[in-house]
């Protein structure tokens, strides 16, 4: 087995969430490959993250669980999985 990009959408629960803490922590769970912060509309921005890690089959359900534990993250959408 190879390793997996896994590129995921975190949509916080208020224009007033600070979205580099959320990355800070999102870091702690897993390593953050790259990121960047997009705006939407009326303030709200997303946080686009990728993520490499070890492909151990089951899909991305538990990562994206661990994520929405985060205080200020309303919503996690894995975007694309990609095999390394």
């Amino acid at each position: 087995m190879g390793d997996v990009a896994i590129s995921i959408k975190i949509m916080p629960t208020s224009p007033e969430v600070d979205l580099e803490k959320v990355k800070n922590e999102i870091s702690t769970i897993v390593k953050v490959q790259d990121s960047k912060i997009e705006p939407l509309a009326f303030g709200i921005k997303s946080l686009k993250i990728l993520v490499v890690k070890p492909d151990t089959g089951g899909g991305t359900e538990e990562l994206e669980e661990q994520i929405k534990q985060i205080e200020g993250v309303e919503n996690v959408e894995a975007e694309s999985v990609t095999l390394l």
